[in-house]
Parts: structure tokens; sequence; C-alpha cells
């Protein structure tokens, strides 16, 4: 879907990100300082053209450990220069203080008591520039950049949260309605002009469900979709095998990546009233992360406009804390335009329960400057995402 823009009249600069690794600078704010002893060794590292992923199986080959040993508290981009702490168990702070590996720079090294996971952190620090821009750029960026501090950035989840085929959400929606020939034609079927020939090919097969065939011509590189064919095809075509042959992980992401474009739909709604509470909302206690029904919107609005707390939008599930009154009946209609309830979420062998999620971030420190191209830089939570701000800013058109 084409996400509109909170700031839509306020004109957009237009430009290039990320056309260097140069133009993008993120760095994680740590949650805590690492307490100099335990048997995890903390490294702040800064790579280049590399993803998290990447960057810790190079580390984990230059070590001879398992990249499971290795923790960490986000993703970065791999078109950027990223700094990021990780935690490593089964080595020494000085087998890591002696890693020269390309790409990645050691900057700190230290001891803690455990290993990372995922949000163990306290926000990140862009600094970003837009290329092909005049300094005319710079006034026009301030002025949205005031606005967004004011009424928040919009919490939308962007488009890597729907994949390369932007389909993940689809995929998610067949696996709550448990509709299993639906799944298969989107997860193996309906090529996309963008993929290699090959790869359309052996898509084309299976739309024209002769398994064995495109089974024969799967590319490797996809071992989850072979993995998948491979039970169709084993079980004679039962499309329903789909279903079991398909990873926890990756079950858990399609169906996450629909209550996003669920959560993104009722955000659209709600843009013109980012700010502002309604009674029957679901207030998200910024630094908590806890929530509460609002009983008196008046009453509560002077903390929404400290930036205490925020209106929230459901991530369905079962246990899902749902808005009453007006914003109530917004919710259940989204789903109940699908003919569908958060009940429906529950799905064998995953734990969905749902949650909740602030319609808006708070964006920190932010300022502009000019220096053969237009710089911005600012603060977000973990979780938020840098691209929409910038999406704002440029007004170029970003779809999710």
């Amino acid at each position: 879907m084409i996400l509109p823009y909170l700031t839509a009249d306020l004109p957009g600069i237009g430009g290039q990100l990320k056309a260097e690794p140069e133009d993008f600078f993120v760095e994680e704010i740590p949650l805590y300082a690492p307490a100099g002893q335990g048997q995890h060794v903390y490294v702040e590292i800064e790579k280049r053209g590399l993803s998290t992923y990447v960057a810790i199986k190079m580390i984990a080959r230059a070590l001879g450990i398992s990249p499971g040993d290795i923790g960490h508290a986000g993703l970065k981009d791999a078109q950027a220069i990223t700094r990021q702490t990780l935690s490593i168990d089964r080595v020494t702070p000085e087998a890591v203080a002696a890693l020269n590996i390309p790409n990645i720079k050691i900057l700190r090294v230290n001891r803690h008591h455990n290993k990372l996971k995922i949000g163990h952190l306290a926000g990140n620090r862009f600094v970003i520039r837009v290329r092909q821009v005049t300094p005319e750029a710079l006034p026009q960026a301030e002025a949205v950049m005031a606005v967004l501090r004011q009424k928040g950035v919009p919490n939308f989840f962007g488009e890597q949260r729907f994949g390369h085929r932007e389909n993940t959400h689809v995929l998610g929606e067949m696996l709550v309605r448990r509709n299993a020939a639906e799944f298969v034609a989107h997860y193996l079927g309906r090529p996309q002009p963008h993929e290699a020939p090959h790869i359309q090919a052996a898509r084309q097969l299976i739309d024209e469900a002769r398994w064995g065939e495109a089974l024969a011509q799967w590319p490797n590189n996809l071992p989850d979709e072979r993995r998948v064919l491979a039970a169709i095809v084993k079980t004679g075509g039962q499309l329903e095998a789909a279903f079991n042959a398909l990873d926890g992980k990756l079950k858990s992401f399609f169906v996450s990546a629909f209550q996003s474009q669920l959560f993104n739909e009722l955000l659209v709604n709600r843009l013109d009233r980012l700010d502002c509470l309604e009674n029957g909302d679901v207030a998200y206690i910024h630094g908590k992360g806890a929530a509460f029904v609002v009983r008196d919107a008046a009453v509560e609005q002077p903390r929404a406009d400290r930036f205490e707390i925020s209106p929230s939008g459901p991530l369905f599930g079962p246990k899902t804390l749902m808005a009453e009154s007006e914003p109530g009946q917004r919710e259940r209609t989204v789903l109940a335009v699908k003919g569908l309830t958060p009940d429906d979420f529950k799905l064998p062998g995953l734990k969905l329960e749902g949650a909740r999620r602030p319609y808006r971030i708070n964006l920190k420190q932010a300022r502009a400057w000019w220096d053969d191209g237009l710089w911005v830089s600012f603060e977000l939570q973990p979780g938020a995402y840098a691209t929409t701000v910038m999406a704002e800013i440029m007004k170029n058109q970003v779809s999710a």
C-alpha cells in the first residue's frame, strides 16, 4: 500500500539516499553498559557495507566458534556504516581485540554477564546525507522536522517488513485463514518480473501444478521454499503439507507481517489525529511498554502532549488488549472486513498472543545542516524506521 505523509501539506526535498555507505550512519544507543566481568565478551564494532548477519558469520569464522554463540541487540543495514555491540561466548577479550576482518573495525571490548538479545538497546542514532538537492532543501527539511518533533513520527512498518516479493503479509493472512492453496500459490508460484529467469520458470511450473518438475528445477538458494515443495511432492500434491514443512520462525515472520499490514491500515486512518487521545483508546506508556484504556481523553491528553503516552494500535492476537468505543469499533471493523477475529491468530505451534504498538514515535535530538548535501541527524527508539522520517522529509514515494 502507498503510505500517506503526516506532513503532506509541506513540500518534500526529493533527493537520493545511500548513494555511498558514508551517506548513512547508524549507531546503537546501549540499554546498559557492560559490567566489566562475566562470561560474555561485549565488543562494539563498526562495519561498512555488511549486514549484521554477515558480520556475525565472519567474526564467528575468524574465532572458530558457532554464529549462535554471538548475540546482538538489533539488525543493521548493509548499505551503511553502522556501529553496534555484539556479545560473544566461549572466547577471550584478547582474541576479540586481535580480530582483523575486512570492513569490520573493533572499537571497544569488555565483559558482561548475559548474552545480548534483540531489543537490548535504548535506541539508535542516525546521521544521514541526502544527495542531489540544493541548499534550499535545508529550511524545507527543518519545517518538516518541526512538525515531527511536535506530533511524533508515524510508526508505520516499513517496506522491508513485507519482503522483496512484497507479499509476506499475504502469506501471513493465508496462514491465519488456513488456506493452503493460496499460501502455496503466493509462496512458491506467481513469478515476478524482477526475479531471475530460472526462478520465474520454476514458479510457473508451480502455477501449473507440475510439482515434481518444479522441484527438479527449484534453485538451491531458496532452501525454505524447496523444503516446502519437497513435502508437497512427497505427499502426492497434498498442499496442506506445506504448513507442516514450513519453519516455525518463518510462520511467525509471515503472520507478523500480516499483523503489521493491519496496523498500517489503522494508522493511515488515524494520521490526522496522531497526537490526540480519544475515549476508548488504548494508550501506550513510553518507556514502560505498558498500556491502559483511556476513560477520559481530556484528563490524559496533557500526558500525550509531553510524549509520556500515545494512542496505540493492535498487533492482533487472541490476547490483544482491544480498544473500546469508537477506536475499538475501528479495530474490529478492520478484522470484520476480512471475516476474521483475534482468535483466528491462535495457530498451532506458534505463541502469537498479540500486542499494542504506539501509533507514533518520539523524534529526539533532531537537527539538519548543509555540507555538500543535506545532512540530518536524530535518535529513534528500537524498532522504529529511519526511512519513515526520511520519507516525510523527501516525499519520494514509499510503498509498504
